[in-house]
């Protein structure tokens, strides 16, 4: 078995953010979004199914503790939780925070206009803010 490689697509559209025991998290490089992406750090694992019960109920407690970190720093309306494999197939787990006034709200976020880089500042500022929420919540 190979050993775990971060999707290139994954890496070129989010930012690091923490490393945890099992998921690397990285933020969605669009602003108009605050939305996390967890990555469980185990190699060519595609769906849910294909990690063990004790990753599986890992990757539970740390979508608990990233949801948290980012609703403390968001105060969103919502928070929408989603594991989808359509363009990446590598598994990663959508946390996304929204709120009535977003641009897709109410339908989902993909396929809506184009993606809003952060500016440098505010980049560095929401991961910092992020980073402590997520440490305080563990």
């Amino acid at each position: 078995m190979s050993s775990f490689e971060l999707h290139a697509q994954l890496a070129a559209d989010t930012a690091p953010l923490v490393s945890l025991p099992l998921c690397e998290v990285r933020l969605m490089q669009d602003a108009r979004y605050p939305w996390l992406i967890l990555i469980p750090k185990v190699a060519e694992v595609t769906d849910l199914y294909q990690l063990s019960s004790g990753q599986r109920h890992q990757l539970s407690d740390e979508i608990q503790l990233c949801s948290t970190g980012l609703l403390a720093v968001t105060e969103p309306f919502k928070l929408n939780v989603a594991a989808l494999g359509n363009m990446v197939a590598q598994l990663h787990i959508h946390i996304i925070a929204r709120n009535q006034d977003d641009p897709a709200w109410p339908g989902p976020v993909w396929g809506v206009g184009s993606a809003e880089p952060y500016t440098d500042a505010d980049l560095k500022t929401l991961t910092d803010k992020l980073q402590a929420a997520i440490e305080a919540a563990s």
